[in-house]
């Protein structure tokens, strides 16, 4: 059994604490915010994640998962220090890596005896030397550490599955016999282990999302296409996935990506290369296609009710930025509801999980407590986020109850041949509107 500290309770930081807990590790989970330790504690969860409250309570019942705000007590008889905290897009596009030193220095002041810091977040290629620079130089009294970079790939909505069966596990280090005993603590989850330096782990996370921000961008690339020419994406992505150096995943059209990592990696990775005097260009063109998407959504919207949106009422079902989870940030939600308004529309809408983080960020949002309260006198509906309840919604009273029957497939949820049997003005993503749909040139 080892003594693991994880330096925030934030996304990351609690599934990677409850997740070595469940392992059978030792595990102390820091956060200097002192209201999400106090939850915490009491069983509230400060995020949403299918699976993570009972994981938590079960570990701290067996007590092998803790919570404090104190470094000095986190860090006693703690082999293992993991930083988990947040590295949001700075001004110019660059990870802001004040939480990131801030912990660095904290660990610094109050290690005891040999530590192993693993970088978890995030972070831009060559933090690992800058953490150990900020350590060596804040200990009170010179102790031995190493650095290792570990970084995270978990997806929100099934980041419990994807810690407990990971693709990989990738660690980064210029302390070989350090990167080994991290590799240790992986070897129960049966996952390759790649050991390489600091650096090539940094780079490894942001060139996979990177990737798949790309596989993202392309298919809504086709999607467009698609639908100048009459080909339906959805078919298309299918032939396409069958090629297995292609693959299935991340070839969904709809309205780009969102979230906490996607749109700051593409971001981050294409701020160094600046800074090294590298030309980006297909990074650009990638977030450049990602931006489009959000006001074309909206232009389709108005197309389908006769150009104006002034005065209409839309219904946006799905909020957050993907299913499963309440996480809000760079959902498109946010910035189709804001055009909409902008635009003299008034937005209502629902969401299963992520209603009352929507609507500090939406006031001007009404929010329902259903989808069919959403539909009720609307004249146009939105699927934003495809959630698995909206799948097998009741159609014909949806169209009954809304002013004009007009829905806007943001997440290609329905086919269009279905709707149109039940009376709807339809449109999807890229859908092959060549006469065979509800599709008006």
């Amino acid at each position: 059994m080892k003594q693991i500290c994880v330096v925030g309770v934030g996304y990351v930081g609690l599934i990677t604490a409850a997740g070595f807990a469940d392992l059978g590790n030792r595990v102390m989970a820091l956060d200097i915010m002192e209201e999400k330790i106090e939850g915490l504690k009491n069983g509230i969860m400060p995020i949403y994640e299918p699976g993570l409250e009972e994981l938590v309570e079960r570990n701290v019942k067996a007590g092998r998962l803790n919570f404090t705000t104190s470094y000095a007590d986190a860090l006693q008889n703690t082999e293992f220090v993991f930083i988990a905290v947040g590295t949001p897009s700075g001004v110019d596009g660059e990870a802001d890596l004040q939480y990131v030193g801030a912990a660095a220095r904290s660990i610094a002041e109050n290690m005891q005896d040999y530590l192993i810091v693993i970088n978890k977040s995030t972070v831009p290629v060559g933090t690992g030397d800058w953490v150990a620079g900020i350590i060596e130089s804040h200990q009170p009294k010179p102790i031995p550490f190493s650095v290792v970079s570990c970084p995270e790939f978990l997806r929100e909505g099934s980041a419990i599955l994807d810690f407990q069966n990971p693709h990989r596990t990738v660690l980064g280090s210029l302390d070989r016999e350090a990167a080994n005993k991290v590799a240790q603590l992986h070897l129960s989850l049966r996952a390759p282990i790649v050991i390489t330096d600091l650096r090539t782990a940094e780079m490894i996370k942001y060139a996979s999302n990177a990737f798949l921000a790309t596989k993202i961008s392309f298919i809504n690339e086709i999607a467009n296409i698609c639908e100048a020419l009459g080909a339906d994406v959805k078919e298309v992505a299918v032939g396409m996935g069958y090629d297995k150096r292609i693959g299935q995943a991340f070839l969904n059209a709809g309205l780009g990506y969102g979230g906490s990592c996607f749109p700051k990696d593409v971001l981050a990775l294409a701020h160094m290369a600046r800074e090294k005097g590298r030309h980006p260009q297909l990074l650009d063109a990638v977030m450049d296609i990602n931006g489009d998407r959000r006001p074309m959504a909206v232009n389709r919207v108005k197309e389908m009710l006769d150009g104006s949106l002034k005065g209409k009422t839309i219904g946006m079902l799905g909020l957050a930025f993907k299913p499963n989870t309440d996480d809000m940030r760079d959902a498109p939600a946010i910035d189709i509801a804001n055009a909409l308004i902008a635009a003299g529309a008034n937005v209502r809408a629902y969401d299963p999980v992520s209603m009352e983080v929507a609507a500090a960020i939406l006031p001007s949002v009404e929010m329902c407590d259903d989808p069919y309260c959403v539909a009720e006198n609307a004249d146009a509906l939105m699927i934003n986020t495809e959630w698995n309840e909206f799948v097998h919604l009741d159609f014909p009273c949806i169209r009954d109850s809304m002013k004009t029957p007009v829905i806007f497939d943001g997440r290609n949820l329905y086919e269009p041949e279905d709707m149109k049997s039940l009376g709807f003005k339809y449109r999807g993503l890229g859908r092959g509107y060549n006469g065979s749909t509800t599709e008006e040139k």
